[in-house]
């Protein structure tokens, strides 16, 4: 059976959550693998509207087992108010039906803290994080000093691990910062009742996984973040700290290159955005921008799951959705947010940068140093009709089905699925 890995194409927020809920349908796995709570992913089913920013999104379907990855780093307060939110709204959340690896890390409020005060310090500098200590738990992972699930099955230690950890932080904070100190003793004890919490559901989900896909059972991998978020391939330094492309789902979740299929399926917007600061090359601005970010008014609209940010917006970008179709090996396209570009005469999409006098149709340095590029635009005539109740390829108005082959040709893939509203039977299949 096949190995599905579901990732972003741009900065994050390109509708991964209700691609994955639509695929998860037919999943008996689904797998988190990268990233904490600086994630949202937002699944509308009927009058509900679930905000993930942890549990993998096909866990709303009860069928399936959610595994959270090694290559995540994770807020049990975060975590602990998730599982009782799909509890209050009838979704079975227990040891039998999600495993957590043993091996994933935490996030403590000491490494929010040291983000809080780490972006202050950089004043004009400042990358945008979100606050949730993301950074500062996957630097104390690299310098090997990081707190981690299987920590939790040994209470007493567990409890003076947090104890160093929060001295550690308190003499950064004061020292470096100059900021107000952490509660070390009420810290310790609240992560004590989180353990006492947690240690039921944690495992390792690599054998879980691998069994699933020898027993020919379908496992869906749900990244967080987008591409050019990457640490090593996004447009560093304004990225997050894991590896949301498709090569970080098996590192993630404990697998190697497995002997099955793999499908990997890229979510694009039908246009482009993201949060918080960085290289943007088709972003618009004023009227252009209030035109494809709405009003906030809907889940559908362009702010941010996670922070709430107004998110920055542009149009659809070819060179970059070219990289991220060569880094993550993509086999298919998922265009998200079509009905949202009815109503405009014309729609430019990127196809080259030039710089210099001199066109490029690739990045020659990858996209950390967007800067020195101008975007080459072609336009593509766009169409007046509402596709909010469209359920049929062939009922696409015939402006929509270009604009749709266009990015299927700049990009090398084939588009095999368009949403065109946040509910889950608004999705058009390509027959």
């Amino acid at each position: 059976m096949t190995l599905e890995i579901v990732v972003g194409t741009q900065w994050g927020d390109e509708g991964k959550g209700r691609i994955v809920d639509l695929m998860a349908a037919g999943a008996a796995v689904v797998a988190r693998f990268n990233g904490g709570d600086n994630a949202g992913h937002t699944v509308t089913v009927g009058s509900q509207t679930f905000k993930l920013h942890l549990l993998p999104s096909g866990l709303i379907h009860p069928h399936t087992f959610g595994v959270l990855g090694n290559g995540m780093v994770i807020n049990p307060t975060t975590l602990l108010s998730e599982m009782e939110m799909l509890r209050a709204a009838g979704i079975v959340i227990t040891p039998e039906r999600m495993m957590i690896s043993y091996a994933a890390h935490l996030i403590t409020p000491g490494h929010k803290a040291l983000d809080a005060a780490q972006e202050r310090a950089r004043g004009a500098g400042q990358i945008g994080t979100t606050g949730r200590g993301i950074g500062p738990a996957y630097t104390d992972k690299a310098a090997r000093r990081g707190l981690r699930m299987l920590d939790m099955l040994d209470p007493a230690a567990f409890r003076q691990k947090v104890r160093l950890h929060l001295a550690e932080v308190n003499q950064q904070l004061q020292r470096l910062f100059g900021a107000e100190t952490l509660d070390v003793e009420a810290i310790a004890a609240e992560f004590e009742g989180f353990a006492f919490q947690l240690r039921p559901y944690i495992g390792d989900p690599g054998i879980k996984i691998a069994a699933a896909l020898a027993a020919g059972q379908p496992v869906l991998a749900e990244g967080a973040q987008g591409t050019l978020l990457d640490i090593d391939l996004g447009t560093y330094p304004f990225v997050t700290s894991s590896s949301p492309t498709a090569p970080g789902a098996l590192s993630g979740l404990g697998l190697g290159i497995p002997a099955q299929a793999v499908r990997v399926v890229g979510v694009t917007k039908a246009f482009q955005s993201r949060v918080g600061a960085g290289p943007f090359p088709t972003e618009v601005h004023a009227a252009a921008a209030e035109r494809l970010r709405g009003s906030g008014s809907n889940p559908w609209d362009e702010f941010g799951t996670t922070t709430g940010r107004p998110r920055r917006v542009g149009w659809l970008d070819g060179v970059l959705l070219r990289y991220a179709v060569r880094v993550n090996g993509l086999t298919e396209l998922m265009v998200t947010k079509l009905d949202v570009l009815s109503g405009l005469a014309t729609i430019p999409i990127c196809t080259a940068y030039r710089s210099g006098g001199l066109e490029y149709s690739d990045l020659p340095l990858g996209p950390s140093d967007l800067s020195p590029f101008e975007p080459v635009y072609v336009e593509l005539p766009g169409w007046p009709e509402d596709l909010t109740g469209v359920r049929r390829w062939a009922d696409l108005p015939a402006a929509a089905c270009r604009y749709l082959d266009k990015i299927g040709e700049i990009s090398g893939v084939k588009v095999s699925l368009v949403s065109v509203g946040p509910e889950r039977d608004q999705v058009v299949t390509k027959e």
